[in-house]
C-alpha cells in the first residue's frame, strides 16, 4: 500500500506541466499519432500550463499586496483565511483518497464506459484533485462523527462527485463544443467548472423573460464595438489595476508617492488580461492533432454509433473575452460581496489568493449565456455570493482536514492555517456539486449518503438513455 501510495504521490507531485505532455504523448501513439507529432503536441500543452501559471503568478503576486493593504486600510479581515487552491489541492493529494485517487477514478471511469454510462474518457489527471478534496474532507468529516470506516466514505464522496461531473460533462459537451471554436471531440470533467452551469441556465433564461433585457445582449466584441478602447480586456486590466492600486493608499500623500507602483499593477493587470488568450492558443495547437486522431479511430471502429469526448481541463478556454472581462469586473465586487454578506452574519471568508481562479467560474456559464458580459456578470455575481457562504459552512471541516495534513506534513507551508483564523478556499470548496456532497453528509449523514446514491445512480440511468 505505502509503495503504490508512494506512486502516485510521485506522478502527482509532478505537476500538469509534466504530466499532461507525459499524458498526452502515450495517448498520441495509443491512437496511431507518429511518437515525433504526439510528443510535439503534448509539448505544447505542457509550455502551455506553465506559461498560464506564470501568467497566474504574476496576477497573484501584483494582485495580493495591494488586496491585502486594501483590507488592513479599510479592517475588511474575516475570520476564514483564503488558503488558495494549492492548499486545498495539498490536502486533497496528502491523503489516503487523494493517493488512490487516480487509479480509483480511472477504474469507474473505464467502467461506466464499458456499460455505456458515460462517453467522456477524462485525461485531467491533475485536476482529479477536486474530487480527491471532497473525498478527504469527507473523510475527516465522518472519522469525526464516528463513522465506522471513515477512509470509504472518503472513496464514496469522491466517486460521487466523480459520477455527477462525468454525466454533466457528456451533457454540456455539445453547448461548450459549438460555442468554442476549437474544441470539437472536447468535454469539461471539472466539478468546480460543471457545477455553476445550472445557474447559467437558469439565471439566463429567466433575465431574458425581463421585457428589454434582449437590448442588453452584447458580448465581448460588441463591447468593442461599442465602447472602443474601454471596451478591450487589455485597458479594463489597466483600469481595474490603476484603481486597486489608488484604493490601497491610505492618503494624498501616499496615493502620490504610490504612482510609479500604481501605474505598474495597472501595467501588469493589462498584461494578464491580454497574454492569457495567447498563452491558452498553446493548448487548442497542441489538442488539435489528438482531438482529429481520435475522432478519425472512432470513426473508423464504430462508425457514426458511437461518439467519445477526451476530458480536458479547462486552462484550454479561460482566455475567452468575455471570461476575462468578466473576471476582472468581479474582483473588486467579489470583495464588496464579502463584507457586505458579513454584515449579515451569513459569510466569514474574504477571497484573496483564490482570486485566481475567478476564471474558471465562467468555462461552462458562457455556452449558456452566448458570451453576454450582463447576463455572465449577474451569474457570476448570484454564484460568488452563494459560493461565499459555502466556503464559509465548509471551513471547520477544511481546517480539520488542513491541520491534521500539516501535523503529517510539517514542512508542506501551503496547508498551514495561520493562528486565529479558520481555512477557506473559492476553489472548489465554492462548488455547488462539492457543497451538495458535503451537505448531504454532514447535514443529513447516512439519509444524505441515500439521497447521493439515488442522484448518482439516477443520473448514470438517465445519462445512458440519453
Amino acid at each position: 500500500m505505502d509503495i503504490i501510495e508512494n506512486i502516485f504521490s510521485y506522478i502527482i507531485g509532478l505537476g500538469a506541466a509534466v504530466m499532461m505532455p507525459i499524458i498526452f504523448t502515450i495517448l498520441g501513439v495509443c491512437i496511431g499519432i507518429k511518437f515525433s507529432k504526439a510528443l510535439k503536441s503534448g509539448l505544447y500543452v505542457g509550455v502551455g500550463f506553465v506559461g498560464l501559471g506564470v501568467i497566474t503568478g504574476l496576477l497573484t503576486s501584483s494582485l495580493g499586496p495591494a488586496l491585502n493593504k486594501v483590507v488592513e486600510i479599510y479592517g475588511l479581515e474575516l475570520n476564514v483565511f483564503d488558503m488558495g487552491w494549492p492548499a486545498a489541492a495539498s490536502v486533497a493529494y496528502n491523503t489516503t483518497v487523494g493517493a488512490f485517487i487516480i487509479p480509483v477514478c480511472l477504474g469507474i471511469n473505464l467502467l461506466l464506459i464499458l456499460i455505456g454510462c458515460t462517453r467522456t474518457v477524462n485525461i485531467d489527471l491533475w485536476n482529479y484533485w477536486h474530487f480527491a478534496f471532497i473525498g478527504a474532507v469527507t473523510y475527516f468529516l465522518t472519522d469525526g462523527l464516528g463513522w465506522s470506516f471513515p477512509v470509504a466514505w472518503g472513496f464514496f464522496a469522491a466517486i460521487i462527485c466523480y459520477i455527477i461531473t462525468l454525466v454533466l460533462a457528456d451533457r454540456t459537451a455539445k453547448a461548450f463544443q459549438e460555442f468554442y471554436p476549437g474544441m470539437e471531440g472536447i468535454s469539461i470533467p471539472q466539478p468546480f467548472c460543471q457545477g455553476f452551469m445550472p445557474f447559467a441556465l437558469v439565471i439566463g433564461k429567466a433575465l431574458d423573460k425581463i421585457p428589454g433585457f434582449d437590448k442588453l445582449n452584447i458580448d465581448a466584441e460588441g463591447m468593442k464595438k461599442k465602447f472602443g478602447l474601454f471596451g478591450e480586456p487589455l485597458f479594463l486590466g489597466v483600469i481595474i489595476g490603476i484603481v486597486i492600486g489608488c484604493l490601497a493608499c491610505k492618503d494624498a500623500q501616499e496615493l502620490v508617492e504610490g504612482i510609479p507602483a500604481t501605474l505598474g499593477l495597472g501595467i501588469k493587470m493589462g498584461a494578464v488580461m491580454e497574454l492569457i488568450p495567447r498563452i491558452t492558443s498553446l493548448f487548442i495547437e497542441g489538442l488539435k492533432p489528438i482531438s482529429e486522431a481520435t475522432r478519425e479511430l472512432i470513426a473508423k471502429k464504430f462508425g457514426d454509433k458511437k461518439e467519445f469526448y477526451i476530458g480536458m481541463s479547462p486552462a484550454l478556454v479561460i482566455g475567452h473575452p468575455t471570461t476575462l472581462i468578466v473576471s476582472l469586473l468581479l474582483i473588486p465586487v467579489t470583495l464588496v460581496l464579502a463584507v457586505g454578506l458579513s454584515k449579515l452574519g451569513i459569510n466569514q471568508f474574504l477571497p484573496l489568493a483564490s482570486l485566481a481562479g475567478m476564471f474558471y467560474v465562467f468555462v461552462m456559464v458562457l455556452p449558456y449565456t452566448k458570451g453576454n458580459v450582463v447576463k455572465s456578470f449577474i451569474v457570476g455575481l448570484v454564484v460568488i455570493a452563494i459560493g461565499l457562504v459555502f466556503v464559509t459552512l465548509m471551513s471547520g471541516d477544511f481546517t480539520s482536514a488542513a491541520m491534521q495534513v500539516s501535523a503529517a506534513h510539517p514542512d508542506d507551508a501551503a496547508v498551514r492555517v495561520p493562528e486565529g483564523f479558520s481555512a477557506g478556499s473559492l476553489d472548489f470548496a465554492s462548488s455547488p456539486i462539492a457543497f451538495l456532497i458535503y451537505g448531504c453528509m454532514n447535514y443529513l449523514k447516512y439519509i444524505g449518503a441515500g439521497i447521493l446514491t439515488i442522484i448518482a445512480v439516477g443520473l448514470l440511468v438517465w445519462n445512458r438513455k440519453n
